[in-house]
């Protein structure tokens, strides 16, 4: 799968005649707890030629490439992703952090290399506490529930757990966040729903788990509460300006 994902991404370079400068894995795959049908989810990254950005006419910063069974491809341009990361978005911190990476540069290294300088502890919390909520209310509320709900509830709020102990963006891999920020109580609970995440189809289901509903019932508000009350800082321009300059160059 690995090689075709590259020949899809060598297939993008030449015909949209950019420079890729990381691609990696975004999903269920990159968190840790896929199903046996998941899809793959690659994101990348990708630089245009400098007289492309000179030009009065707008053009696209997305380039969507291929979505199907199997595959989901697509990919931000470099202006827009050192946009977002002006503002902290946590998506840009997540792709940074992906254990799945299929295709780095030099580039790429330079874009790690600043990230700690846009984190936002404020903006973050408030993107892990509302996608948290959102997930609760639209997914979680019925007698049966999508298995994989519960992890996409349950992931940002351990997420926001480890920003506030960390201080830091948090890491991608599900496994890693649980050992560091879940009440040890809930662990075995959390072992055997992610075992059965694992054998069920994406779509799989299961009845209601009450200790798990509670805990995300607690944190919920508790994580809120607590990004309202954070100051956010603002960021500087200078050195995205710079690192896009040196990019295009």
């Amino acid at each position: 799968m690995r090689e075709i994902i590259l020949e899809e991404l060598r297939k993008i370079e030449e015909q949209e005649n950019v420079k890729i400068i990381m691609a990696i894995e975004s999903g269920s795959r990159a968190w840790g707890f896929a199903s046996p049908d998941s899809d793959y989810d690659v994101r990348f990254i990708y630089v245009r030629k400098e007289t492309d950005y000179l030009k009065l006419e707008k053009f696209r910063d997305v380039i969507e490439w291929k979505l199907d069974d199997v595959l989901d491809i697509n990919g931000w341009d470099i202006r827009k992703a050192l946009q977002l990361l002006h503002n902290s978005n946590p998506t840009v911190f997540e792709w940074c952090a992906s254990p799945i990476v299929y295709l780095e540069t030099e580039e790429f290294a330079w874009l790690k290399e600043i990230l700690p300088m846009y984190f936002s502890e404020k903006k973050s919390l408030y993107h892990y506490w509302h996608t948290a909520d959102s997930t609760y209310r639209d997914h979680l509320t019925g007698d049966e529930v999508k298995v994989k709900k519960y992890f996409y509830a349950l992931r940002p709020l351990l997420a926001a757990k480890w920003i506030l102990d960390k201080k830091t963006a948090p890491p991608m891999l599900f496994e890693e966040l649980m050992e560091a920020e879940l009440e040890e109580e809930l662990k075995p609970e959390l072992d055997r729903l992610l075992a059965l995440k694992k054998t069920l189809p994406e779509m799989g289901k299961s009845s209601k788990i009450p200790a798990i509903d509670a805990y995300i019932q607690q944190k919920m508000p508790e994580i809120k509460a607590i990004a309202e009350e954070g100051e956010g800082k603002v960021a500087e321009w200078d050195a995205l300006n710079e690192l896009f300059l040196r990019m295009v160059k």
